[in-house]
């Protein structure tokens, strides 16, 4: 504070908004146990080619760059083989049983919510696929960004005229408006919170079924702002 009664306010101030998620990513695996690895890796691409088919039959394509934002895509990304192992209890040594295991991670992104029960149906109608985890996303660009947005500056002018008023002032005008940790301490950016459907929960479409209802998102505005104030002066003095 100078001779004038002038100060510089600085505040961190968040805003919060809950809103419907654009999209819903399930994450699975396909997995299939032979008497050899050539046969494992045969049933393992069968399941992948119905599926996907399936899938396909609802509109689905293959995810690209060219398919970011199309109603329903999916993504065969990774595969792996294992061979299938046991505790032999007397020599208490890990031993083979012939067995080969082989597995297909698989990735289906769901935009058009309103397909989410007809996705449920077909991936549940697939015995060999594991659904690990059902999460909800919000884009970078949905429309309600520059709302919380907006309400965390309103926040933060609210927060600096509280302080400004304790001190018997005014606030004067805006210094520096940033996301958090930019002027100093710690990072913490606006994000929204991912809410995740555990795989295995009931759905309509019988037990085992992934839930794919709707969570809505909330978006997280935090930031950082400092102001001039005028006619500050020491309560007391």
């Amino acid at each position: 504070m100078n001779d004038a009664g002038n100060a510089l306010l600085s505040v961190r101030a968040e805003a919060r908004q809950l809103v419907v998620p654009d999209f819903a990513v399930v994450d699975g695996l396909i997995e299939h146990t032979a008497g050899s690895k050539a046969e494992a890796v045969r049933l393992a691409a069968s399941s992948v080619d119905r599926l996907t088919t399936d899938l396909a039959a609802l509109g689905g394509v293959p995810f690209e760059e060219s398919a970011q934002r199309r109603p329903l895509t999916w993504s065969a990304h990774s595969s792996a083989t294992r061979e299938e192992r046991y505790h032999d209890k007397e020599t208490g040594r890990s031993e083979r049983t012939g067995q080969v295991t082989a597995t297909v991670a698989l990735r289906v992104t769901v935009r058009d919510l309103d397909m989410v029960d007809a996705v449920s149906g077909v991936l549940a109608a697939h015995q060999s696929l594991n659904v690990h985890a059902v999460t909800w996303h919000v884009d970078w660009d949905n429309p309600a960004w520059p709302q919380v947005r907006a309400a965390a500056i309103q926040a933060a002018i609210g927060k600096a005229q509280d302080y400004a008023a304790a001190l018997g002032g005014t606030v004067h005008h805006v210094e520096h408006v940033a996301d958090a940790g930019l002027l100093g301490g710690d990072a913490v950016a606006y994000q929204p919170v991912h809410m995740a459907a555990r795989a295995g929960s009931a759905s309509a479409a019988g037990p085992g079924t992934p839930a794919l209802n709707p969570v809505p998102q909330e978006l997280i505005a935090t930031i950082e702002a400092r102001f001039c104030t005028t006619g500050v002066s020491l309560p007391g003095t």
